[in-house]
């Protein structure tokens, strides 16, 4: 058999690739925020372990270099029609991102909603010393974004040292 030929009609394998990257972009929004916002060695890991696991969830059995390819075809196509819808959808956009949470506000840190996000203290201060800061109390407001970055607004009242 040509390493071309498939062992499936090819629209199997864009389907799959449709339902591949769907049921991810599920689990990573319901993993939260931080699933991959600084990416450490674990994240790493488990980034190879999930392409590894997906692999036969997209070709299954085929052994051809065709269906890869198509999967992958498929699969950066839904995410180009995603972004797109949106790009024009607030509401859909908001899902699928997530909204942003408040980390600190007028200076007090939000123990419950680290805990919540699971943002260790250890990497709430590197953010802060990243942005210049010892602590908080500078800050207006802080916040975990969608993306997992941590970002703070300097508060009016307090003129940068």
């Amino acid at each position: 058999m040509s390493t071309l030929a498939l062992t499936e009609p090819w629209w199997h394998y864009a389907v799959r690739g449709v339902f591949t990257y769907s049921g991810l972009l599920l689990f990573m929004r319901f993993n939260g925020k931080r699933a991959f916002g600084e990416m450490s060695a674990f994240d790493v890991i488990v980034l190879v372990l999930v392409g590894g696991a997906l692999r036969s969830a997209i070709v299954g059995d085929d052994k051809s270099v065709t269906a890869p390819f198509i999967g992958v075809a498929f699969i950066l196509l839904t995410d180009r029609c995603l972004a797109w819808c949106c790009a024009r959808s607030a509401k859909l956009n908001r899902w699928v991102e997530g909204m942003p949470t408040i980390l600190v506000t007028a200076g007090k840190r939000h123990h419950d909603a680290l805990r919540q996000e699971n943002v260790p203290e250890a990497a709430f201060e590197r953010a802060l010393h990243q942005h210049g800061w010892e602590d908080e109390k500078d800050v207006a407001i802080g916040r975990l974004e969608p993306n997992g970055k941590i970002t703070f607004v300097r508060s009016p009242s307090r003129p940068r040292s």
